[in-house]
């Protein structure tokens, strides 16, 4: 019963971490963890969010680098043909 005398000041702190660590570039996320479906799909759709603002896409080869990597793999799957 002491320790709930002290709620108050439990949030208190609570905020005051989350506030001083949660950043735009690393915010932090509060997901219900009463229900693992949507809690999944909540974290997925976070995750998806944040790979689609990376704007990633493959790097651009030129044609004399292509047939470079081309006979890499050629000479790669001579050595080991199953792939494994």
């Amino acid at each position: 019963m002491e320790e709930r005398k002290l709620w108050g000041q439990y949030m208190r702190a609570y905020e005051e971490c989350m506030g001083a660590t949660s950043t735009k570039l690393a915010p932090w996320y509060v997901v219900p963890a009463d229900d693992k479906e949507n809690a999944r799909l909540i974290v997925s759709k976070i995750i998806l969010d944040t790979f689609e603002s990376l704007k990633m896409h493959y790097p651009k080869t030129d044609a004399k680098r292509q047939q470079e990597l081309l006979s890499i793999r050629e000479q790669l799957m001579k050595d080991n043909p199953s792939g494994s």
